[in-house]
C-alpha cells in the first residue's frame, strides 16, 4: 500500500487492506489460510475417529464385564479395535503347539504381548496427522508475526520516503500488517486446543484399551487352547472288575508256567 495516498475510512476494511497488501504479506496470508483449512479438516476427521474409538472400547468393556469368555473370543465389531482381540486369539490358538510346557504366566504374557503390538498399531492409526495440529499451533503465530514485521517495515519505508508521519498515512499500513498476525492466531488457537484435547483423549483411550487387553489376556490364558486341551485329557483308567480279571489271568498264567517247570524237573 502506498502510504502517501489518502484513503477513506471505508477503505480500511479487511478486504481492501488484503487487496492492497504487499506480495510477501499476501503469500503469508495464503499459507496461513491453507494451514487453517487443513487443520479444520484434520480436526473434523479426528473428532469422528475418537468418537468411534471411544464407543468401540466402551462396547468391548461391556462385553468383558457382562459376557462370557466365549462371547469375547467371538467378539466382532466394525471398528479396527476388533483386531486387538483377534491378535490375542491367534496367538492363543496358533502358538499353543510350540509351548506345551510353558506356565500360565508365560501363556498370559505371550497373549498380552501379541495384543499390545496390535494396540500400538491402533494408536499409530488414530494419532496420524495429530502432530500437524501441534506444528501449526506453535508456528502459525510466528509466521503471521513475520508478515506483520514485513508489512511494518514497508510502511515505515514509505513514510520515510513521503516525509509524512500523520496518522492517516501510518494507520493503513500498520492495519494491513497486523492482519497477518490476526490470521496466524486464528489458525493457531483452534489447532493447539484441538491437539491438547485429542492428545488427552488418546491417552484415555489407550489406557482403557490396555486395561481391557490385560483383563482378556488373563482370562484367556486360563483356558486350554484346543491343541493343549486334546493333549491334556488324562488316559482312562481300567474299570475295577477289568483290573481284577486281568490280575486273575496273570495269576493263572504264572501258575501254569510253574506247573510246567515242576513237571519238567520231575521227568
Amino acid at each position: 500500500m502506498d502510504p502517501t495516498s489518502v484513503i477513506n475510512p471505508a477503505d480500511l476494511s479487511i478486504q481492501h487492506l488484503i487487496a492492497q497488501a504487499d506480495a510477501v504479506v499476501k503469500a503469508i496470508l495464503v499459507i496461513l489460510v491453507v494451514f487453517s483449512v487443513w487443520c479444520w479438516s484434520v480436526m473434523l476427521e479426528k473428532l469422528f475417529q475418537f468418537v468411534a474409538a471411544l464407543n468401540a472400547v466402551t462396547r468391548l468393556e461391556k462385553t468383558l464385564e457382562t459376557g462370557t469368555l466365549d462371547d469375547v473370543i467371538n467378539y466382532s465389531d466394525r471398528h479396527p479395535l476388533t483386531a486387538v482381540i483377534r491378535a490375542g486369539n491367534a496367538e492363543w490358538l496358533e502358538g499353543s503347539g510350540d509351548h506345551d510346557h510353558e506356565s500360565l504366566h508365560e501363556v498370559r504374557e505371550r497373549i498380552e504381548h501379541a495384543m499390545r503390538l496390535q494396540v500400538s498399531a491402533e494408536q499409530r492409526r488414530i494419532s496420524k496427522r495429530l502432530p500437524f495440529l501441534a506444528t501449526v499451533g506453535s508456528s502459525a503465530p510466528f509466521i503471521g508475526l513475520f508478515g506483520t514485521v514485513w508489512g511494518i517495515m514497508n510502511t515505515f519505508t514509505g513514510i520515510a520516503g513521503a516525509h509524512d508521519t500523520s496518522l492517516a498515512t501510518v494507520a493503513p499500513g500498520i492495519a494491513e500488517a497486523l492482519i497477518a498476525t490476526g490470521i496466524g492466531l486464528a489458525a493457531a488457537i483452534p489447532s493447539i486446543m484441538a491437539y491438547n484435547s485429542f492428545a488427552t483423549n488418546l491417552g484415555r483411550y489407550s489406557g482403557r484399551v490396555n486395561t481391557a487387553v490385560g483383563v482378556y489376556a488373563n482370562r484367556l490364558s486360563k483356558r486350554f487352547a484346543p491343541a493343549l486341551a486334546a493333549a491334556a485329557v488324562p488316559a482312562k483308567r481300567p474299570a475295577p472288575h477289568a483290573a481284577s480279571k486281568s490280575r486273575n489271568q496273570e495269576s493263572d498264567s504264572l501258575s501254569g508256567v510253574g506247573a510246567s517247570v515242576y513237571s519238567a524237573e520231575a521227568a
